[in-house]
């Protein structure tokens, strides 16, 4: 069986690491336009996560990230990831401000 959601339904929602530890919030998705298939969530980073991914982050700012949509685990109330952030350093890309 198939589930589908809106890419709206998904803004907002925290997104979990494995050990129950948040990462931040969805704030959009980005898609292949030529299969028009999700590949990766953008996410907000929260401040430790920043700090855990090795990120730097300038005052009044935000840290965004493209996360692949293969490393979600489930959707619910929160966004489930079935890697941590130890295991996604490789896999996540870095959004441009």
């Amino acid at each position: 069986m198939i589930f589908l959601t809106s890419v709206n339904a998904l803004n907002g929602k925290n997104v979990m690491g494995t050990s129950a530890v948040s990462m931040g919030e969805v704030e959009g998705a980005e898609f292949d336009p030529k299969t028009w298939q999700i590949t990766d969530l953008r996410v907000k980073l929260n401040d430790d996560a920043v700090k855990q991914f090795g990120f730097k982050k300038h005052a009044l700012s935000h840290v965004m990230i493209l996360l692949p949509v293969g490393t979600v685990k489930a959707v619910g109330d929160v966004v489930s990831l079935s890697n941590s952030i130890e295991e996604l350093k490789g896999i996540v890309k870095l959004m441009q401000q």
